[in-house]
């Protein structure tokens, strides 16, 4: 790791083939793995192509044993002409060619004890302008405080490897990127988030100069990372998935549940499409630049229901989802959740 190099304002040599082959190897991993543990559904894989230049490839399973629906994508892309959505970002890259290559996630299991969770890792060049991003965030419907623990903990550990620095800044990032703004909560209970990676500068290069991870990389000060640092974050955090969601899988896969979890289920599933059709960028990015709507849309649930004006009942599992797993919290360190989960047999 060189964390003290100055940016590289050319990608190396090679940079794009790189990033393609390394999103690629983490499609690969992860669909085995995840057809390992459901050890019924198939990812079923279809190819495109995109008319303004490159393509893709989609993986689906459908009705598997654990997993009622989930995607696995993989793209590579490129046009003369960049979409509005990133020119109001970095209106720097206006006027180059540009490129894209990613992989992304979003499983929905069958049970309500098991959490929906999605994944992307992506690159991105345009001229002499180039990031990494990426992240995985979780969001639970009957939440265990273990289970958050877990999933932050490995994802802590895979940005650690790289930089210190790294996940004090991408954690609360996530909390301030997936959240619903028109219903005040977040998706889930996060993990980790960040964009516009060029190895200069502050970490954070989100738009909420008032938020939490503005303050803490303003704090932090200048963190360099070269191109060679930034595809190993990449590497690392992309290959700690597997290790974050199998264990959670593996430990409720087997729980039983009735009518009332199941409806519940369907009731916050209606959220996350909410949070996909209206502020996620990626959703965007790719309607914007003619990508497969199949594959763009293949994020959404199967089954999702809508009940107006839902309020959870009172001193039930719940309401511990609304009140605690959907703000923002030190899943780590903070030491009141665990008596609070407690009474709601949340640990364990």
């Amino acid at each position: 790791m060189s964390s003290s190099a100055a940016n590289i304002s050319i990608p190396p040599q090679g940079s794009r083939e790189k990033a393609k082959e390394l999103v690629l190897a983490l499609q690969n991993e992860i669909c085995s793995g995840l057809e390992q543990i459901d050890g019924k559904g198939h990812f079923e894989e279809e190819s495109w192509e995109r008319p303004e230049g490159g393509g893709g490839r989609s993986r689906v399973m459908r009705e598997g044993k654990i997993f009622e629906q989930g995607g696995v994508n993989f793209s590579e892309v490129h046009g003369k002409e960049l979409p509005p959505s990133i020119v109001n970002q970095r209106p720097e890259a206006k006027g180059h060619p540009w490129f894209a290559t990613g992989t992304s996630m979003v499983l929905h299991p069958r049970s309500p004890y098991l959490p929906t969770v999605h994944l992307n890792y992506r690159y991105f060049e345009a001229g002499p302008v180039w990031w990494f991003g990426g992240g995985a965030d979780l969001t639970p419907y009957y939440p265990y405080l273990n289970d958050a623990k877990h999933f932050h903990k490995v994802h802590q550990e895979a940005c650690d490897s790289i930089h210190p620095s790294l996940h004090r800044v991408f954690k609360p990032w996530c909390d301030e990127y997936f959240f619903l703004k028109h219903r005040q909560e977040t998706r889930g209970i996060g993990g980790i988030f960040y964009d516009y990676q060029d190895g200069s500068g502050n970490l954070y290069k989100g738009q909420d100069k008032k938020g939490l991870a503005h303050k803490i990389s303003n704090d932090i000060g200048p963190c360099n990372l070269s191109w060679e640092d930034l595809f190993s974050l990449a590497q690392s955090c992309g290959k700690a998935f597997l290790p974050a969601y199998l264990p959670i899988i593996e430990k409720r896969k087997n729980q039983t549940y009735q009518d009332r979890e199941r409806n519940f289920q369907l009731y916050r599933r209606g959220r996350y499409v909410e949070f996909n059709l209206v502020w996620d960028r990626g959703t965007i990015f790719g309607l914007q630049t003619n990508g497969r709507t199949e594959s763009i849309l293949m994020s959404l649930p199967p089954l999702a229901r809508w009940e107006y004006g839902y309020q959870a009942p009172s001193n039930s599992r719940e309401a511990l989802l609304t009140q605690i797993f959907t703000k923002p919290q030190n899943w780590l360190t903070d030491k009141s959740l665990e008596e609070k989960c407690f009474a709601y047999q949340a640990v364990d």
